[in-house]
């Protein structure tokens, strides 16, 4: 199963990894992406099965990079990771089309209850 992770943090990414791979097991694939561009272009070549999207990113931040994904796939599986949890921020990101949102910093007890959500637990 491949996962999208995109983050302009490298110390983020690998926090998610971390707690994914504990959660999920360590025979997954990961893709990883450091703004939305790369996201967007990760996501055309691997079609991951759950992206995992920060919201404030250089070139393109997440609000476009979810609404982009999701023009190219209406069921792509997106969430949010972001330490923005204002009321509209996780409203737009909902309204672009990302299924849920975690606040940083992730953990697995954080990630769980999605995972479970997605049916991947």
């Amino acid at each position: 199963m491949k996962y999208l992770i995109c983050d302009d943090s490298k110390m983020a990414r690998k926090m998610l990894i971390k707690s994914l791979k504990s959660l999920v097991g360590d025979d997954i694939e990961i893709v990883e992406a450091s703004n939305g561009l790369e996201a967007i272009q990760a996501y055309k070549d691997n079609s991951p099965f759950i992206t995992f999207m920060d919201l404030t990113m250089p070139e393109m931040n997440g609000f476009d990079a979810v609404e982009n994904i999701c023009k190219l796939d209406k069921d792509a599986k997106i969430i949010v990771v972001s330490a923005d949890i204002q009321e509209a921020s996780m409203t737009k990101a909902k309204t672009n089309g990302a299924l849920g949102f975690i606040k940083k910093p992730i953990n697995e007890d954080n990630l769980k209850p999605v995972l479970e959500k997605l049916k991947v637990l």
